[in-house]
């Protein structure tokens, strides 16, 4: 339970600081949008960092808001030993993505996190042949199915760039850490078969001679 609980701890602060950005932008009248990333300018590297946390009003916040908590929480329970790379890897690699090869727009707000950890999550499962993260993928399909649209350019007021290239940091990372996070639990028969399959084994072929 314990574990349940820290799983939750960063990303509701990271989902914190959004909305501490966000209501400090309405209250004092100072606007952060031109702190996105622009491709292709020196400025627009900042947008790197800043991008995520900067969002064009309380409904693009709120969009944001649980499916960031969730789906952190859920890297950071499944995948707590490389959580903080996974992270990084998402963050960093998706603003420098769109930095290299996005349009020539101003691109902001922590959807492109969203989608690095979705996909993370669900290919993490496919990649690791554990059941456990098999049925987490496949959860994570029926719930979040929909932002697959995201990645291709519907809306061009959407930074679709964004969705894409975070998607696509969330598969690299899952690949990178493949061979982390829990171990595949084998259920009590395949211990029995392990132990004795009753088949003859390959030293039941050859007669050792006295």
């Amino acid at each position: 339970m314990l574990r349940l609980i820290y799983s939750f701890t960063y990303p509701f602060i990271f989902v914190s600081l959004l909305w501490i950005i966000m209501i400090f932008q309405v209250a004092s009248g100072v606007s952060f949008l031109d702190w996105g990333v622009v491709p292709h300018t020196l400025i627009g590297l900042r947008g790197i960092i800043t991008m995520p946390l900067i969002h064009a009003g309380y409904m693009h916040l709120w969009s944001n808001t649980f499916p960031l908590i969730i789906l952190g929480a859920g890297v950071n329970y499944f995948y707590p030993e490389v959580a903080g790379k996974t992270w990084a890897i998402i963050y960093l690699g998706t603003g420098i993505l769109v930095w290299l090869f996005a349009r020539q727009s101003d691109h902001i707000g922590a959807s492109g996190i969203i989608y690095g950890l979705a996909a993370f999550l669900f290919f993490g499962g496919i990649f690791r042949k554990d059941n456990r993260l098999r049925a987490l993928s496949l959860i994570i399909l029926i719930y979040y199915g929909g932002i697959f649209w995201g990645v291709f350019p519907i809306d061009p007021h959407i930074s679709w760039e964004g969705h894409l290239f975070g998607a696509c940091t969330g598969i690299i990372a899952a690949f990178i850490f493949r061979h982390k996070g829990p171990k595949p639990k084998k259920h009590q028969w395949e211990n029995e078969i392990q132990q004795d399959d009753g088949l003859p084994h390959i030293s039941h072929y050859f007669e050792v001679e006295p």
